[in-house]
């Protein structure tokens, strides 16, 4: 697919108006995306764990929109975690869903029932995942960071796109950049997390994951948040 650079200006340019707008973000991504996505799936459908994914035709989105289940899940596990998130942020898997169907538009992208749309779905609930499992919050500096993080895993050009353009308007040795850079090279050391079985480790302890999949401590930084975010829920 071509890339769309205009379409990308203009979104980076209202998401810099609105830095909560996540469609403009999903946007600018799917505009610069180019041939990435394509290449990370068939990574994805050639490794053992993936295609046994695409098989059973599975939904990350059925366990992640479920916050009750992830509620029940024990202390300290990675989806009690995520359920942490969800409620203090006051998110939810729906949340970025209709994001991304916004964003998506008329094409569907997200609606297919093929292998591909679902691995897109897939990648899509993992953004969350990725900010739990590394620590970076909601705040502008997390959401970068955790773009960042991601882009070394997936290598979509689309998000590289967007964290580079971050990252020259804040500066290569700002707070921004250090935690940009930090979240690319966190993202390069750890496991490839795209296939893995991410149904079984929910319940699994955090701090164990973060360790076995190589994804380091969660950093130390001083979360910037957005004049339109909403309070935290105590």
């Amino acid at each position: 697919m071509p890339y769309r650079l205009a379409e990308a200006r203009q979104a980076m340019e209202a998401l810099v108006a609105d830095p909560d707008d996540t469609a403009q973000a999903i946007r600018a991504i799917g505009a610069m995306a180019g041939r990435s996505p394509e290449r990370c799936f068939k990574r994805f459908a050639r490794s053992r764990r993936g295609a046994r994914v695409l098989h059973e035709k599975r939904e990350l989105y059925d366990v992640l929109s479920d916050i009750d289940r992830l509620g029940a899940m024990p202390d300290g596990s990675l989806g009690r975690a995520i359920w942490s998130f969800y409620t203090t942020e006051e998110i939810s898997a729906q949340g970025l869903k209709g994001a991304s169907e916004a964003a998506a538009g008329e094409d569907g992208f997200f609606s297919g029932d093929d292998d591909r749309t679902r691995f897109g779905r897939r990648l899509r609930e993992l953004h969350d995942v990725f900010h739990v499992l590394s620590g970076y919050g909601r705040d502008m500096r997390g959401e970068i960071a955790c773009l960042a993080f991601t882009y070394s895993q997936t290598k979509n050009t689309g998000i590289g796109y967007v964290v580079l353009r971050v990252l020259r308007g804040a500066g290569w040795r700002s707070e921004m950049g250090r935690l940009i850079r930090r979240g690319f090279w966190r993202g390069r050391r750890a496991e490839w997390l795209i296939d893995q079985d991410w149904e079984a480790l929910l319940p699994m302890p955090l701090e164990l994951l973060r360790k076995t999949l190589g994804v380091g401590p969660v950093p130390d930084y001083e979360a910037l948040r957005s004049p339109g975010a909403p309070a935290l829920a105590s």
